[in-house]
Formats: C-alpha cells, sequence, structure tokens
C-alpha cells in the first residue's frame, strides 16, 4: 500500500507544511465526485507502482483547473508538500520549479541559477527528500513535449491539467466533461442570488449546455443586475435567436455565446465604458496582463480609452465589475488582470475585420507606452517579461506604428541584457520577415533590428554569421545614416567586436579609439554610452597585452559607472562587465591576490543582482576561478571552475566559445592540481571545437594550443611539444608580433621544452630574448618577465653559467620580495629551483 493512503478518513483535515500559489477553494465548486474519486484512486494506484503524471484535458470552460483546486484542498490531508504551477508558458517553468527551492530547504536560483535549481528541485522531489508526500500541479500544460521533461517522477504526485488530447500519448488521463444535470442544478442552487424551482432551474441548465463557465456567468449576471432565474431564461432565448447566425465558438453550444452576450450587456448597462476595456483584453494573450498597461500615459494614442482611463477612480470600478460579472479574473496582489481563453475567442469573433484590427492596434500601443525605458536596467525585467507574454498574441510584429516598432528594439535588447539569446533571436527573425517586406530593407528600424541580430548572434558564439551579417548592414547604414547618428555608432562597436572575434585585435582597437570623439560629441563624456565604448577600448588594450593602460581604462570607467548605478540604478549590467574586466586585467598584471579581491566582490555582485547562471555571472566566476588557482588555492579554485563549466555546458551546450573557454580554465587547474590526464582530455576535446568557432590561427586557437603542448611535455612527450610549441611561436609571431604576451608565452614554454630535451643553449638563447623582449612590454616587476628570469636562471646554471644564474636568481627572489614569506606560487618555485609553466585562458571579447 503506498504512504499516500487511499482513505480520506485516515488522516486528519491538517494543511500541508507547505502550501505553495494553490488557487483559492471555490466556495460553489459542485460535485465531480466521480471524478475527484477516479482520480484519487488512480494516483494512489500509480503512487504503489510506479506514479506518473495525470492529465485532464477538454475544451476550455469544463472545470479542469476548478477539478485540480478542489483535488489539491480536498485532499491536502495527504501530502506535506503542495505545489501549484502555472505552465501556460514553457519558458517560464525553470523560474516557477526553482522558486520552490527553499521550500524544499534547497539553495535559492540566486546562488546556484534558475536552470541548476530547477533541476535540484526536481531531483529532490524525486529522491522524495525531505517530503515524500508531495503533490505539483502543472496548470495548463499545453505541448507535452515541451513539459515533460520538467515532471518529477518518484515518491509523489504529478497533477496536470491541459487542453491538448496528446496528453494521451504519454500520461494516463481522464476525462473532464460538462457538468451533469443533477450537478448543474446544486450548482445554480448555490450561485443564484435568490432560489429558484427546481425545474427553471433544470431548464436553464438545459439552455446552457451544463457548461460550467456558461453557468458560472449565468450566475454572476443574475447577481450583478437582479435579474430571476426566469427572466434570465427569456433573455437567454432572445439573445440565442439573434444569434443563429453568429459565428459562435467552435465546439461550443449556442448558448454560451448567448451566456457571454448578456454577460457582456449586463455589464455594459451598468459600467458602459468597461465594455471597451474588455474587448482590449481580447487581444492580449490569455496570460495575467499588468493593469499598469492601462494607467494614464501608458493610454494615450490609445483612443478608446484615453476618457477612461484618464480617471483612477472610474478604471478601478471598471476592473471590479469585470470580476463580479465572471469576465476576468483580478489579482490586485499581483496587479494583473486574466481573461479567460474563450471569452477571448467570443469577443474577437463579434467585432468586424476592421474594429479588430483597431482594437489590436490600441493593444500594441498599450504595451509599447508601458515599457520601461531602459531594458538594460535588470530592476525592470520583471516587467518586460510579463509584457513580452502577451507580443506573440497580439501579433505585435504586425505593427505599422513607429512607437511599437520602438518598443519592439526595447524588448530585444531586454532579451539580449536577460541572457536569453535563443528567444531574441527569434524574435528578430519573427520582425524582420515582417518589416522588410513593408519597410524595406534600408529602413532605420530594419537597420537596428539587424544591428541587434549581429549582437545576438555573436553573443550565441556565431561569430562569421555575426560578422557578414554587420558588415552588410555597417555597409547600407554608410549609405542612409549620418556619421554621427546613434544606430551609426553603435553599429560601429558592434564591428569592433567582430574584430575582436577574429583576431584581429589592432584593427578593433583603432576603430574603437578613432569612434570615440564622435561618441562623446553625441552621447556626452562620462555618460553610460560612452562608458560602454570605454569598456570595448579597454578589452582592446589588453588584447594588445597593454596591460597598464587596459587597468587604468577599466578602472575609470567601472569607478564612473558605479557612481551612477548609485545615483540611479541604471547600468549594472555595464558595470559588471567593467568590473569584471578590471579584475581579469589585474590578474594579467600579476596581481593576483588583488584579482580575487575584486573577482570575489564582482561575483557577489553578479549572483545579487542578476542570477547565478546569467551569461555575466558565469564569467565572473570563470575569471575568479583563474584568480584563485594563480594564488594558489587550488580546491576553490577547481570546485568554482568544474561548477563554471557545468552552467556554461547546460547554458550554451558544448560549442559556444565561453563553455569552450570554461573547459579551457578546468583543464588548466586540474593540470595545476597534478591531474595531468583528465586535464588532457579536456583540452584536447576543447580544441577539436576551436578551430571551428574561430578558424585554424585565431589567436586563441593557437594560444589553447600552448596548453596541449605543454601536457605534452608533463605526460613524458618533450619532443611532440617543442614540435607543436615550435610551429604555434612562428603562427603568432605572424598573426601578433613577437612582442605579444602570446607570442612570448609560447617561447617560455618552448624555452622550457628544449631543456626539457636537453638543448640547454638554445633554451639559454631563447629565454635572453624572450626576457629582453617582456621587460621592454611589461617592465621588470610584472610576473611574466620574472617567471621568464627564474627559467633563464635554471637554463644558465645548467650550461655552466653558475655566477650569472645565482645572481639573476637572487634579484628575482629580491623583486618578490614579501611574496616569498607569503607562499606566493611563483617565488615559492623560484626558491625551490622548480620550472615555471605558462599557460593560456581565453578572455571574453
Amino acid at each position: 500500500m503506498s504512504n499516500l493512503s487511499l482513505a480520506a478518513h485516515a488522516v486528519p483535515d491538517r494543511r500541508p507544511e507547505i502550501w505553495a500559489n494553490v488557487p483559492e477553494r471555490n466556495a460553489n465548486f459542485t460535485g465531480r465526485d466521480d471524478l475527484l474519486a477516479e482520480l484519487r484512486d488512480g494516483i494512489g494506484a500509480v503512487t504503489a507502482v510506479l506514479p506518473q503524471a495525470q492529465a485532464l484535458h477538454g475544451l476550455g470552460g469544463v472545470g479542469k483547473t476548478q477539478l485540480a483546486t478542489e483535488y489539491a484542498w480536498r485532499y491536502r490531508s495527504h501530502y506535506d508538500f503542495v505545489a501549484w504551477i502555472s505552465a501556460d508558458q514553457t519558458r517560464l517553468l525553470p523560474a516557477a520549479l526553482a522558486a520552490l527551492a527553499p521550500s524544499l530547504k534547497l539553495l535559492p536560483s540566486s546562488t546556484t541559477g534558475i536552470s541548476a535549481t530547477a533541476r535540484a528541485v526536481k531531483d529532490a522531489l524525486e529522491r522524495g527528500e525531505p517530503y515524500r508526500r508531495w503533490l505539483l500541479v502543472f496548470d495548463n500544460a499545453e505541448e507535452p513535449e515541451e513539459i515533460r521533461e520538467f515532471i518529477p517522477r518518484g515518491a509523489g504526485h504529478v497533477l496536470i491539467t491541459s487542453r491538448n488530447p496528446r496528453w494521451d500519448d504519454y500520461e494516463k488521463t481522464i476525462r473532464v466533461d460538462v457538468f451533469r444535470r443533477a450537478e448543474s442544478v446544486e450548482f445554480l442552487g448555490k450561485r443564484l442570488p435568490r432560489t429558484a424551482q427546481e425545474s427553471i432551474t433544470d431548464l436553464l441548465a438545459t439552455k446552457l449546455g451544463d457548461l460550467p463557465l456558461a453557468l458560472e456567468q449565468a450566475g454572476a449576471y443574475q447577481a450583478q443586475t437582479g435579474a430571476t432565474a426566469e427572466e434570465y431564461i427569456e433573455l437567454l432565448e432572445e439573445q440565442t435567436s439573434r444569434l443563429l447566425d453568429f459565428n459562435r465558438a467552435p465546439g461550443y453550444p449556442m448558448s454560451m455565446t448567448a451566456v457571454w452576450k448578456l454577460s457582456v450587456s449586463g455589464l455594459e448597462r451598468k459600467v458602459p465604458q468597461a465594455l471597451e476595456v474588455l474587448r482590449c483584453c481580447a487581444f492580449f494573450g490569455p496570460e495575467p496582463i499588468p493593469t499598469s498597461v492601462f494607467k494614464r500615459g501608458s493610454s494615450e494614442g490609445a483612443l478608446r480609452l484615453q476618457a477612461v482611463l484618464s480617471d483612477p477612480i472610474l478604471r478601478d470600478k471598471i476592473f471590479g465589475e469585470l470580476g463580479r460579472f465572471a469576465l476576468t479574473r483580478l489579482d490586485a496582489t499581483a496587479g494583473t488582470l486574466q481573461v479567460h481563453r474563450l471569452v477571448q475567442s467570443l469577443l474577437s469573433k463579434e467585432l468586424t475585420p476592421d474594429e479588430r484590427a483597431a482594437y489590436r492596434a490600441d493593444v500594441h500601443l498599450l504595451l509599447a507606452r508601458a515599457a520601461p525605458n531602459d531594458p538594460d536596467d535588470s530592476a525592470r525585467w520583471p516587467e518586460f517579461s510579463a509584457l513580452f507574454t502577451h507580443v506573440q498574441p497580439s501579433e505585435l510584429i504586425l505593427s505599422q506604428d513607429p512607437d511599437v516598432h520602438a518598443f519592439a528594439i526595447k524588448a530585444i535588447r531586454y532579451l539580449y541584457r536577460a541572457g536569453n539569446y535563443e528567444g531574441a533571436l527569434a524574435f528578430i527573425e519573427q520582425l524582420l520577415e515582417h518589416w522588410i517586406p513593408v519597410l524595406d530593407t534600408m529602413h532605420p528600424m530594419v537597420l537596428s533590428a539587424r544591428r541587434h541580430r549581429g549582437n545576438v548572434l555573436r553573443a550565441l558564439g556565431r561569430y562569421t554569421e555575426a560578422y557578414h551579417s554587420n558588415q552588410a548592414t555597417f555597409e547600407e547604414m554608410r549609405q542612409i545614416l549620418p556619421v554621427e547618428s546613434e544606430e551609426w555608432l553603435w553599429m560601429s562597436n558592434s564591428v569592433g567586436a567582430d574584430l575582436r572575434s577574429r583576431g584581429d585585435f589592432r584593427s578593433a582597437r583603432k576603430l574603437d579609439e578613432d569612434s570615440e570623439p564622435d561618441f562623446i560629441r553625441y552621447f556626452a563624456e562620462g555618460s553610460l554610452d560612452h562608458l560602454r565604448l570605454r569598456n570595448s577600448i579597454a578589452l582592446d588594450h589588453a588584447l594588445t597585452s597593454d596591460y597598464e593602460s587596459a587597468r587604468e581604462l577599466h578602472k575609470a570607467t567601472y569607478l564612473r559607472q558605479e557612481e551612477i548605478v548609485q545615483r540611479t540604478q541604471a547600468g549594472k549590467a555595464s558595470m559588471l562587465i567593467s568590473w569584471n574586466g578590471l579584475a581579469r586585467v589585474v590578474r594579467l598584471l600579476g596581481d593576483y591576490a588583488e584579482a580575487c579581491d575584486l573577482g570575489e566582490a564582482a561575483y557577489a555582485y553578479a549572483i545579487r543582482e542578476f542570477t547565478a547562471d546569467h551569461p555575466n555571472t558565469l564569467l565572473a566566476a570563470k575569471d575568479l576561478s583563474i584568480a584563485r588557482r594563480r594564488k594558489g588555492d587550488l580546491p576553490e579554485a577547481l570546485q568554482l571552475a568544474e561548477k563554471t563549466h557545468a552552467q556554461f555546458q547546460q547554458l550554451f551546450g558544448e560549442n559556444h566559445p565561453d563553455t569552450m573557454a570554461a573547459v579551457i580554465s578546468l583543464s588548466n587547474t586540474l593540470r595545476t592540481a597534478g591531474r595531468l590526464n583528465e586535464a588532457f582530455d579536456l583540452a584536447s576535446d576543447a580544441l577539436a571545437r576551436y578551430p571551428v568557432v574561430f578558424g585554424e590561427n585565431h589567436p586563441y586557437t593557437l594560444g589553447c594550443q600552448i596548453n596541449l603542448a605543454l601536457l605534452y611535455r608533463l605526460r613524458g612527450e618533450p619532443e611532440r611539444a617543442r614540435e607543436l610549441n615550435q610551429t604555434i611561436f612562428t603562427k603568432l609571431g605572424e598573426r601578433l608580433g613577437a612582442n605579444h604576451d602570446y607570442t612570448l608565452t609560447c617561447a617560455h614554454n618552448l624555452a622550457s621544452d628544449l631543456a626539457e630535451l636537453g638543448e640547454h643553449t638554445e633554451a639559454v638563447a631563447l629565454g635572453r630574448s624572450s626576457h629582453q623582449r617582456l621587460v621592454d612590454l611589461f617592465g621588470e616587476p610584472h610576473y611574466m618577465t620574472l617567471c621568464c628570469a627564474a627559467n633563464l636562471a635554471l637554463d644558465l646554471q645548467a650550461i655552466g653559467e653558475q655566477s650569472e644564474a645565482v645572481q639573476l636568481r637572487d634579484q628575482i627572489l629580491d623583486r618578490y620580495g614579501e611574496a616569498v614569506r607569503m607562499g606566493h606560487p611563483d617565488a615559492t618555485a623560484v626558491v625551490k629551483g622548480v620550472r615555471i609553466e605558462f599557460d593560456f585562458d581565453p578572455p571574453p571579447i
């Protein structure tokens, strides 16, 4: 027997320990005892063997959600954990599941990220820890193929409501039909404001086809207007006869249309202006509508609503009356209004094509005017999300209004900044498909959408596509836009990023630096827009091995952005990028402790302000892991490297540049920890992907090969390491020049290969040359210069130049100073006479 006993009397009535988001019990719920018993018996039997999800499906209005709600309330004593999830939109399910984490004594998504937390919630339910007796309800789960991966299977029960009969192919199902007549009569007896003869209620139920939604609206109408049941039947018959030629809702009795018309008529008599609001609601999606879209200011341009919505007292009265007539559901706490799909369909069908187009246009304007101004402001992302759920159902992409076009571009920016790159790309493709035939390829809005498309492609790691797309857009912009226009400036910035992605670091730096005067003239010096460009320039300086200037640029940019964020709360994402960039370049300058301090603070900020699995958060985590490794904190570095790699893999898959960089970071950490074979396998796997994404001779592809060569030598294949490093050294010299960090990193390791092979004279020659170049490039105190000198001292000693070797070693230790006593890894290696190895970690572009 299952631990969830079927005998309701065996468990005293009590509320579960966790009762999350379950709707209020319907005081008028009637009948359905046989369905509830069938559902309960089925759930119990499944739990005893192998619990599977149950599915309730049928036409809208038959009471699927009400049945699930009543089940949760009636059998709540049998559960310790009951949670309700709205499953209208599959993309929101991970967040809904993740929100249950604290109730299951798991870390919140702010700590581990939404995707990881959702998986942890599912795993905990399947294990039955800490609750074996649980019930999870997925309401309105329409697409089985998209929902099933989120369904936990194990100790508890899952209940699904859906209109989609395809659930029969996947799970055990029960069918929900209209009320039986006795249930209809009983329901009307509860719902009607005055007692009616049973023959009258029987007749009314017949007229309404026993459809629960129709019965609910009939009761609401009579309660609000004072009509008797007899009067309502007369009105219903009159209305039905008028509607014989009306395009009724498919699958529903004509009386449903009549009931709805009566409810609308009653509402119109009581508050005439409410009908305009209701008709507008028909053209939003079925998800909750933020009531903020109906506030004054948002309605400007929506002609039918201006007079109504400029009066907050009247507006709130309308919301109340819509609910009292059972035409909408108002959630005052959440600030939302929701309309049943069937009601939306009926409202739409009564209008002419021109009227439908007009109301749809009003909805587009309401959405556009309600949108926050700054899609970069993470605090406003929930508002954008609530609005974006109505973009597709309202067919906003068909709008020709410039304000609506501007909102669409904002929505793209929101999706991009929030890290939803796939969603952003799909939306852009839809927009361009409809905009180009109407607006033309050269229209400014089309060009803007195309620019954003290039940015999203690059964020997805599709660098070649991004480059070619942006080049074409840039050329067309040249023909119609002034050089100092906003779109032109940002397009220039995008092309700079494309050049970085192609490994052309010098050209990217020149383009970005040349555009800075134009940015200052257009946006003003020190503005957020100008600072975003400055961050790009700082990246350019770092990629051309100019670390000192990169640090100063990142530092100044970060401090100015911090000041703006503190004052206005705007630009948090850009500030995080600069903050992490500063931590990275400090590490590249050899100050590992400071890099860890900056990285810890940036990572904590990212988790607090975004999510633990936001792309920018993961980039901060990756850089922090590298800093910890360089500092010698290997256990912490390895733990974070493994976690970050798993999160990138989950977010983007194996072939994304950020996932690949996370693999390289993990491989380098495993090598440092002495786990050479694991490190080698990871490095080899990642390197197979680099030429596909970046190209054979990209600096990052070559840089990652340095790591593989290092592993060859450490695993006992120094000849193979030397051959590979010699090839890399030549190619990097041709691509970046001899005086570049990456080229000198390769030269350093090549000298170690030569030493391992006993070719000490050649190692000394290469070491002397590299050391001088490092002095010229970075100066004497830089960590690369010191490490190169330390290895050179070992090679000098090997060829008998003992005096020079000792003198050089003493100079190095003097440079390290206190770091020797503080256990700095490089200083410790010098003291022990151990060769110091260089590796490569690809930075973001």
